[in-house]
């Protein structure tokens, strides 16, 4: 596709033996593509995962701009043009740069469970086209009916052709902020939703939300594939996030 349209391609991680899928490249595993992009000095990458529904794009600079940044390009996108795509929805886990970067943009946004199935379900309840997560996994449903990393991609593409800007000036309207997660396993058999109700854990992101003073936000998940406990903290400061999310989930750890 992106040959036919034009475009000089470099390609790599494209030759399968069945057993290495998402094997150190793609959209799971950037760092190949980042250093392909500044090696052969191409004004971007784009990194799939195995089955081609998530993207991730890398800027001329070697810079990852995840699907948080990617839902904010194809938004403002859509609003310059005057499309009327409702809002966004994103998940728990979306960065909070994108909330405020949208809202700055009067563009409604909301947020469900992690996973593509619930971001769909609350598209369709609320009549909106645009929706996504963090990993790349983007929904147009004015484009398509399902998440599909290559639409992805060319909303992107579109806007940097149509702009005549560089990928790193179109994400750069948003700005992200740290992301600190640490996951705390949990011994076998114990009820990760049980152990995240316990008061002291309760009091310790209680503390951490206070010191964060709503600039920033706490999220505490049971993961939906492996027994673990997901300690998110974000916020404008690196190092306090870093401070709050190692304390919250040193509080966890002590409670098993």
């Amino acid at each position: 596709v992106f040959r036919e349209l034009g475009a000089e391609v470099f390609s790599i991680g494209v030759e399968p033996n069945g057993l290495n899928i998402n094997d150190k490249v793609g959209s799971t595993s950037p760092a190949a593509l980042q250093q392909k992009v500044v090696e052969v000095r191409a004004d971007l990458g784009i990194g799939f995962d195995g089955d081609g529904d998530r993207v991730v794009l890398v800027d001329h600079t070697g810079t990852v701009v995840d699907g948080d940044e990617i839902l904010y390009i194809i938004a403002r996108e859509r609003r310059r043009q005057s499309i009327d795509f409702g809002g966004v929805v994103g998940t728990s886990m979306s960065n909070l740069g994108l909330e405020l970067a949208l809202d700055a943009l009067d563009v409604p946004f909301t947020r469900t469970q992690v996973g593509d199935r619930y971001v769909m379900q609350e598209l369709k309840e609320r009549d909106w086209t645009i929706g996504g997560e963090s990993s790349g996994h983007i929904i147009c449903l004015d484009k398509t009916t399902t998440g599909d990393g290559l639409v992805s991609a060319l909303q992107v593409l579109t806007q940097i052709q149509f702009m005549e800007q560089p990928l790193h000036e179109l994400a750069g309207g948003m700005e992200m902020y740290p992301q600190t997660m640490i996951n705390v396993r949990l011994p076998l058999g114990t009820n990760a939703a049980t152990v995240c109700a316990l008061p002291a854990i309760a009091e310790a992101v209680a503390k951490a939300e206070t010191r964060l003073a709503g600039t920033g936000r706490v999220l505490l998940r049971p993961s939906g594939t492996e027994p673990v406990i997901r300690v998110m903290v974000e916020g404008q400061d690196q190092s306090l996030v870093d401070e709050c999310c190692k304390r919250i989930s040193s509080v966890v750890e002590m409670q098993l």
